[in-house]
């Protein structure tokens, strides 16, 4: 399914930056439209969406971009048989569900069943703490992405990006709640003997006599990914 496609595909680098850049220029429009009344984690989700997709689409080997894609749907265009998504969501227990964006390789359709994902991101805004929602995200990546060989899925890896923002009344610190998140995603990623996970960026940004902030996409991505770069 996945051999017979040459196309250029943007590297994990380049995405990594723009999730990042369009995340930090989400905020500083945010704050822009609002005259800095307002913190990002005000905004709605989708406001970073659409910032994070409008930064890949600048790409020079742009991919194809959808928001709010079904597993469903990921699952037909990464497993090598279109089928196959029923029997392995069941036997995974996945449920159905959106994906905040999904990039998939840009090629000549043929037809409407010859799309083939590549990179699957959830976007979270105003994560001050780990909530069940953001356990079930973690566990829907690795779920999507453990397989035992290459050939067995076209997904190359998968991201949670984050924006976090608390004022200086704030009991616990941003560093404080990102190292508890973080510890907690890992220990989701531990569970699957063929996946690794970083955290990218997560640096801690100060505000003087308002707060902090931060950014970071935590990537999930199969051992034989690493292994092949």
């Amino acid at each position: 399914m996945f051999s017979n496609v040459v196309t250029i595909f943007p590297s994990e680098k380049e995405i990594i930056g723009c999730i990042l850049n369009g995340i930090m220029t989400a905020r500083y429009n945010f704050a822009n439209w609002t005259s800095n009344e307002l913190y990002l984690s005000y905004a709605p989700v989708k406001f970073l969406e659409i910032h994070v997709s409008q930064e890949i689409a600048k790409l020079k080997n742009k991919p194809e971009i959808f928001i709010d894609a079904t597993i469903a749907d990921i699952l037909r265009c990464s497993l090598p048989k279109r089928d196959a998504f029923h029997q392995f969501m069941h036997e995974r227990c996945l449920s159905q569900g959106l994906i905040s964006v999904t990039l998939d390789e840009r090629l000549f359709h043929r037809s409407e069943n010859s799309s083939i994902s590549r990179v699957v991101i959830t976007l979270k805004n105003g994560v001050h703490h780990i909530e069940d929602e953001y356990i079930e995200d973690i566990e829907n990546i690795c779920k999507l992405l453990n397989h035992d060989k290459r050939e067995d899925t076209s997904l190359d890896y998968g991201v949670f990006a984050f924006y976090l923002d608390i004022s200086n009344t704030a009991r616990k610190k941003a560093s404080e709640r990102i190292s508890s998140i973080i510890k907690a995603f890992d220990e989701i990623v531990l569970k699957y003997s063929n996946l690794s996970s970083n955290l990218i960026d997560g640096n801690i940004r100060q505000i003087e006599n308002i707060g902090e902030w931060a950014v970071g996409c935590y990537v999930i991505e199969p051992i034989w990914t690493k292994d092949s770069n």
